[in-house]
């Protein structure tokens, strides 16, 4: 353990580039909510969700993560979500986030994707304006669809690139290579978004490289498995290409048996851009604070990491110069 304490971290100024919303949905928001919009749940408490939420690997959560996210109808149920989210990044001083939507969970079940966007943005402005937290919306692709299913969700996303800043690869990894949307992904680039993809979690670290080399992302997602192969640890030194990497969610999933195992201290001293996030908190134990702690007590974490993983977190976020500048005063100033 550290000697860091957890209202130290808690206090300090923090930046998320790797949080799925819909991965937000508490249990207690999950009920609330079902029982808004009349339906039934195959858990008789939040207790029964809890204990739900005990899996061994990433399909086992996708398939609780998908059914959760039926209570999701109305503008309204979008704008709680995305609100509930904010409220709990305000408790722990986290200054800006970038967080992920996936408008096919959602538009396969015969929602609108205005509803969806629209309640969304709605909670982010609101979060500008009443709690300070700055924000850029990412809306991802599921990997498990096809690319033309990716290319339909591009085009409905059309009327609302003033909302996105850039679009990512979510859900399960293994199997579907990032490749596999090449195209479209050339498509969101020629429309100005940006782009990001989850690589090397459960999936190699070849898919990292082709993540890089054929969808041109921005940032990774997760990446830690970048660390089996010694020429990509040093082009992503050398590039300073951020890893968005989620710890508590690494060990949920059994990406490492154990904290004390993750590797993400050691990609810190050979100088990649790590950064932390919580990915899916509701789901895996902890938002950002709990992250870090996680690493304080496992890791024994010191001060001039916890300020360099932030540090990072500024230096790979999609918002402005002026921004970033803003959030570097808040960070020298702790």
């Amino acid at each position: 353990m550290s000697a860091l304490t957890e209202s130290w971290l808690n206090a300090l100024p923090k930046v998320e580039l790797h949080l799925h919303l819909e991965g937000s949905l508490e249990p207690e928001l999950m009920f609330a909510l079902a029982q808004r919009n009349q339906i039934e749940l195959p858990f008789k408490d939040v207790e029964a969700v809890r204990a739900a939420y005990e899996f061994s690997n990433l399909q086992d959560f996708l398939d609780i993560y998908y059914q959760g996210a039926n209570v999701l109808i109305h503008e309204q149920d979008f704008y709680d979500l995305t609100w509930a989210y904010l409220t709990k990044c305000k408790e722990q001083n986290v200054v800006h986030v970038e967080p992920f939507f996936d408008p096919q969970t959602h538009t396969d079940r015969g929602i609108a994707f205005e509803t969806v966007i629209n309640g969304i943005s709605r909670a982010l402005k609101d979060g500008q304006e009443k709690l300070g937290i700055s924000s850029e919306l990412i809306m991802c692709f599921l990997r498990h669809l096809p690319e033309e299913a990716a290319f339909d969700t591009l085009a409905m996303a059309e009327p609302h690139l003033d909302k996105i800043i850039g679009v990512g690869l979510d859900s399960s990894e293994q199997g579907h290579p990032p490749e596999k949307f090449s195209r479209v992904f050339a498509k969101a680039r020629a429309l100005g978004l940006l782009t990001v993809a989850h690589a090397g979690e459960e999936g190699p670290a070849d898919y990292v490289w082709t993540a890089i080399n054929d969808l041109k992302v921005g940032r990774v997602d997760h990446g830690v498995r970048s660390s089996e192969d010694a020429e990509l640890m040093k082009h992503l030194a050398e590039t300073r290409m951020p890893l968005t990497v989620c710890p508590l969610s690494n060990t949920k999933l059994c990406v490492f048996d154990d904290m004390s195992q993750h590797n993400i201290l050691d990609m810190l001293a050979q100088g990649i851009c790590v950064t932390v996030n919580s990915d899916d908190p509701a789901y895996f134990g902890g938002y950002m604070t709990e992250n870090f702690v996680a690493l304080a007590i496992d890791l024994a974490l010191d001060e001039s990491q916890a300020r360099a993983l932030v540090q990072n977190s500024i230096e790979g976020a999609f918002c402005g110069d002026q921004r970033k500048s803003e959030m570097a005063a808040l960070l020298n100033g702790y």
